[in-house]
């Protein structure tokens, strides 16, 4: 799947979409909730009220520089639950879609969560080392300073195996939340997930496009700002990012690409009610 927006060029790499219970993410989400929600069907909701979401890296094409926002769970990683020790396509895939490894410029990760960061890194004769080899990996300095001492106990050895590694091998340029990558992509912050979430503001020749990372899981989210991840950090704070984001692009021609919205993934913000909706 891909987007133009201006000058620049989006590409979706999918390393797992499914549809599933998501009340171990989203509590509120239930099979009740859901199916009051009817816009959510058939994209990101089935008939019996489960849940489909996705996830996947975004290839930016911007300027001659080669970004990737976000590197999903990766291959051979030692988590807990139905990711662990994953092999998966994933490099074949974006190499298929004309994204070689070593063609990427820059590794941007909204956070440092474990569905994130796992392509940071492959496993190499026993050792980790930088998946992206000529790229230079940008971080938020707070959200690295955070989980540099803070390990994802419930998911395993995240920051041992996808961030360490990398920041160890000289790769990661620690950067503000206001971030400038190009002309045309510069980082948002939108904390609350995290204590460092940022989102990815693009903007080319008149339009604009947003890639939201983890301020939202699913569209749903955009009826009920209010309801929360399991995985946030702050969920008051998170709750409030929600609801300034919602209110900044509602009814605006701004491409929203959510980083775990199932096909078609992009859409816009559209007031509805007292509340909003996502119209793809």
């Amino acid at each position: 799947m891909k987007w133009r927006v201006g000058d620049v060029t989006i590409t979706k790499i999918v390393e797992i979409e499914m549809a599933s219970k998501a009340t171990w993410i989203l509590p509120d989400l239930t099979p009740e909730n859901l199916g009051k929600i009817d816009w959510c069907r058939p994209h990101f909701a089935t008939a019996d009220g489960q849940v489909v979401m996705s996830i996947h890296a975004l290839l930016i094409e911007s300027q001659g520089q080669r970004i990737i926002v976000d590197t999903c769970v990766g291959n051979d990683k030692d988590l807990r639950g139905p990711w662990n020790k994953r092999s998966g396509p994933f490099l074949a895939d974006i190499a298929a879609a004309g994204f070689p490894a070593d063609s990427i410029d820059t590794v941007l990760c909204t956070h440092l969560h474990v569905d994130h960061v796992g392509w940071n890194t492959r496993l190499e004769n026993g050792k980790w080392v930088p998946t992206f080899a000529n790229a230079r990996y940008l971080w938020n300095r707070a959200e690295y300073e955070h989980w540099s001492k803070t390990e994802q106990t419930e998911y395993g050895a995240v920051v041992q195996e996808s961030v360490l590694p990398v920041y160890e091998a000289g790769k990661v340029d620690l950067v503000t939340p206001n971030h400038v990558v190009t002309n045309e992509v510069k980082l948002e912050p939108t904390h609350g997930h995290t204590p460092g979430h940022v989102s990815v503001h693009i903007t080319s020749r008149g339009e604009e496009a947003v890639i939201t990372g983890d301020l939202m899981h699913h569209p749903a989210q955009c009826a009920h700002p209010e309801w929360h991840s399991s995985a946030d950090s702050d969920g008051a704070q998170a709750a409030r990012t929600r609801r300034e984001f919602l209110a900044r692009y509602a009814d605006r021609p701004v491409l929203v690409i959510g980083t775990h919205f199932a096909t078609p993934t992009a859409g816009k913000i559209v007031r509805d009610g007292s509340a909003y909706r996502f119209a793809v």
